[in-house]
Order: C-alpha cells, then sequence, then structure tokens
C-alpha cells in the first residue's frame, strides 16, 4: 500500500484535529472552570466567614438585651429626688425598729453620679450594737440602692454593748427629668 499526498494530508488533518480541538475549546474552557472554581472556593469562604459574624452578632444582641433589662432593674431600684424623702424616713424607722436611738440625719448637697444623683445624708445614731447590727441588716435589704461610707463606731461609757455610730448614707436618685 502506497501512502500518497492525500492519505497523508488526511493522516495530518486527523492528527492536528484533537490537538487544535483540545488548544482552542478545551484548554480555554478548563481555564474558565478553573477561575470559577476558585471563585466559588472564595465566595464560600466568605460565605461561611458571614455566617460566623451574624451568629456573633445575634449573641451580642441577645446580649444587649439582657444588659438593657438589667439596667432597667436597676433603674427601677433609684427613686426620683421626691422619693428620697420617703427613703430617709425607712432609714429612721428601721433604726427604730432595731432598738437604737432616732437617728440624727443631716442631709448635704446632692453629687452627680454618671446619669444619676448620689444624696450623702450624715447619720449619727446610738443604741445596743446588737440593735445597730439588725439595722445594717435591714437597710441592706432595702429595695433601693444606698451606700455607706466613713463609717466610725465608737463604744459608749455608758453601758456595756453600747455604742455610737457616725457615717455618710449616700442614696442613689435619679433627677425628675431622667425618670422613666
Amino acid at each position: 500500500m502506497r501512502i500518497g499526498f492525500r492519505e497523508t494530508l488526511l493522516l495530518v488533518v486527523l492528527l492536528a484535529m484533537p490537538l487544535l480541538s483540545y488548544w482552542l475549546v478545551f484548554r480555554p474552557q478548563n481555564l474558565e472552570i478553573g477561575q470559577a472554581k476558585r471563585e466559588i472556593e472564595h465566595k464560600q469562604a466568605m460565605l461561611s466567614k458571614l455566617q460566623e459574624t451574624t451568629s456573633r452578632n445575634e449573641d451580642l444582641q441577645r446580649m444587649n438585651e439582657e444588659i438593657r433589662k438589667n439596667i432597667e432593674g436597676i433603674e427601677a431600684r433609684l427613686p426620683t429626688n421626691k422619693e428620697v424623702d420617703s427613703v430617709v424616713r425607712k432609714v429612721s424607722d428601721l433604726a427604730i425598729e432595731s432598738g437604737l436611738e432616732p437617728p440624727a440625719i443631716e442631709s448635704d448637697k446632692p453629687v452627680a453620679a454618671a446619669t444619676y444623683m448620689e444624696q450623702p445624708l450624715k447619720v449619727k445614731i446610738t443604741g445596743n450594737f446588737n440593735g445597730f447590727y439588725r439595722f445594717l441588716i435591714k437597710l441592706e435589704q432595702l429595695p433601693r440602692i444606698t451606700r455607706i461610707q466613713d463609717m466610725k463606731i465608737v463604744r459608749s461609757n455608758d453601758a456595756d454593748g453600747h455604742m455610737k455610730a457616725e457615717f455618710v448614707l449616700s442614696v442613689y436618685f435619679q433627677p425628675e427629668g431622667s425618670a422613666k
């Protein structure tokens, strides 16, 4: 069998067809597919980061809501400046209930404390130490926010177990304009 020009040309065309189809069709498509896969991986990574951030945002929103409720609970314990007088009366009543003599209470000027006010009250009280202890426990159980500072306790020479105490009782309250 003799291979002629026509057969050679046909053989070259037959061998060139797969090479040209690879080079002109499949290779560019493979490059596009590879690029598309890289884009998909990148977008999936971005999506997972977004989902993670979103879940953190939901946690933060839930925590913010809890903090807001806690703040509202604390603010509910803050009297307005009109109610501070009733807190002072309650403190005096607690002292008498505890078996102490009626306390001498002097009011100082209110002091700004963050968004609230602090009303310092100088308290002088005398009586049995056990009664004073009961008074402090009852004072701690008040629903209002108070703070005792600069406490001085002196033993009384008159009777055994008696004492004199001086301290500053701070009552926190909301100014009238910011009360809810």
